[in-house]
């Protein structure tokens, strides 16, 4: 039996998926190395009536998808872990895993399925991939970079300031949207809840809450990955007239899962599991001891590739330090753990950034001030001037900013564009006192760099 929400029901709103270079079964090979990895990091609650229950309702969403959409490759999981903020967040090709902390401010199952819907609806639309498809970053293929889906989302502790501003890495590949993304999963999310048995209305209220949550300072996480489109509850409310409920969906289990929740342990925050979080698999946490002198570069250079796009040469005792989508290259004594905090104060930094715009110096000054905002007393040292890397019209901008040595630091940043619209960089960091003492060596390991992305 199906149930109208409204006297007049109009057609649903039609939802094509986005372009996609990547085929379903790319989706699911991805998804299933990632999650992999997630579960080696994340608190996964193992009690089995919060996880039958879990897998239960997301199962009836699943029956409840599209079947043009429900590509039989998928493999689906439904996850629960045992953290504080209010997050689901699904993988390609189909696991997802959904945080204690939606539970705790969910006011009826409707809610938590609408999410889940949501979420569901990214993996139907293949979103995750049509945004590595519209990237294209040849640093973050996908054979290479799944084993580290965990620690960027997660957000790992090794790096420094600038580094971080830097790393959209793959948390952003893949599982953040565009506003437009968004509104398509809100509006299939919707649609499935009906064909399951929710009214859809209950997607907007949780909307409702998470927005409550942000303005009282709690930044849910899930935010932070999902753009507001504007104006959810009233898009969702008016996708909700064009729908048919069917039969409501048995709710009953609902509240006592509620209290199973409620006798575990309590959630830990996102925070507090970076603290636990190793970085990037095999990049060491420190070289050396900060503080320490810093020997002299070697008069001999190594030479090595990157991400199929790169080839840099760097002093033979000098060590690499791989990240997601950068490297840093670092004298001994000029990386690591110094007073609690992870610094970077001597060597280099290769990587790529997303650029805001196809001007160089826009997409520069837009990525600086990014960084800036972290890193209030980051400072422009003097006027930035174009110059020539990899053969490429480059931008060079010098900075200073305060050492964590104590005194001030010289930091200069070279950017060019990618084929694919992205910036690539070349950052060079060293104290005041040692920049003159660095700076021939800066120069050849600039003078080095080789771009091989297709032009």
């Amino acid at each position: 039996m199906w149930l109208a929400l409204a006297p007049a029901v109009a057609a649903q709103t039609p939802i094509k998926p986005p372009k996609n270079n990547f085929s379903p079964q790319q989706d699911v090979e991805l998804g299933a190395k990632a999650a992999t990895e997630i579960v080696k990091q994340y608190p996964v609650i193992k009690d089995e009536a919060i996880a039958g229950y879990l897998s239960a309702l997301g199962d009836r969403l699943v029956a409840a998808a599209p079947a043009d959409l429900n590509r039989p490759e998928f493999r689906y999981s439904f996850t629960p872990v045992n953290l504080k903020e209010i997050n689901a967040f699904a993988l390609p090709g189909g696991p997802m895993f959904v945080h204690r902390g939606m539970f705790d401010a969910a006011a009826s199952e409707g809610e938590v399925a609408g999410v889940m819907a949501h979420e569901l609806s990214h993996v139907l639309l293949r979103h995750g991939t049509a945004n590595a498809s519209k990237a294209q970053n040849p640093w973050l293929q996908l054979g290479q970079i799944a084993g580290a889906v965990g620690g960027a989302m997660v957000g790992g502790a090794a790096g420094s300031a600038i580094s971080q501003g830097s790393e959209f890495g793959l948390g952003t590949l893949l599982l953040r949207y565009s506003r437009e993304f968004e509104k398509q999963a809100d509006l299939l999310g919707a649609q499935i809840m009906a064909r399951a048995g929710y009214d859809p209305r209950d997607l907007g209220r949780m909307f409702e809450t998470i927005s409550r949550e942000s303005k009282g300072g709690g930044s849910p996480q899930w935010m932070s990955s999902h753009p507001d489109p504007g104006n959810r509850t009233a898009y969702i409310a008016k996708e909700a007239a064009s729908l048919a409920v069917a039969a409501p969906a048995d709710t009953s289990r609902f509240e006592p899962t509620r209290a199973r929740f409620a006798s575990l342990p309590a959630p830990i925050t996102m925070a507090e599991l970076a603290k636990r979080t190793e970085p990037t698999a095999n990049a060491p946490r420190s070289v050396g001891t900060p503080g320490q002198p810093v020997p002299p570069p070697s008069a001999q250079y190594r030479t090595f590739t990157a991400g199929g796009i790169m080839q840099v040469s760097v002093p033979d005792n000098w060590t690499s330090i791989p990240s997601s989508n950068a490297i840093k290259v670092v004298p001994q004594n000029g990386y690591g753990d110094l007073h609690g905090q992870s610094v970077f104060t001597h060597g280099v930094e290769l990587g790529i950034a997303k650029a805001a715009s196809r001007d160089l110096r826009e997409a520069t000054n837009t990525w600086l001030r990014a960084i800036g905002r972290s890193n209030p007393d980051l400072r422009l040292a003097a006027d930035q001037q174009f110059v020539r890397l990899a053969q490429r019209t480059a931008l060079a901008t010098p900075l200073t900013n305060p050492s964590p040595l104590g005194g001030g630091e010289r930091i200069t940043l070279y950017t060019t564009f990618l084929a694919d619209g992205n910036l690539f960089y070349y950052l060079t960091v060293a104290p005041e006192a040692e920049a003159s003492a660095f700076q021939p060596t800066f120069v050849r390991i600039g003078q080095s760099i080789r771009l091989t992305d297709a032009r």
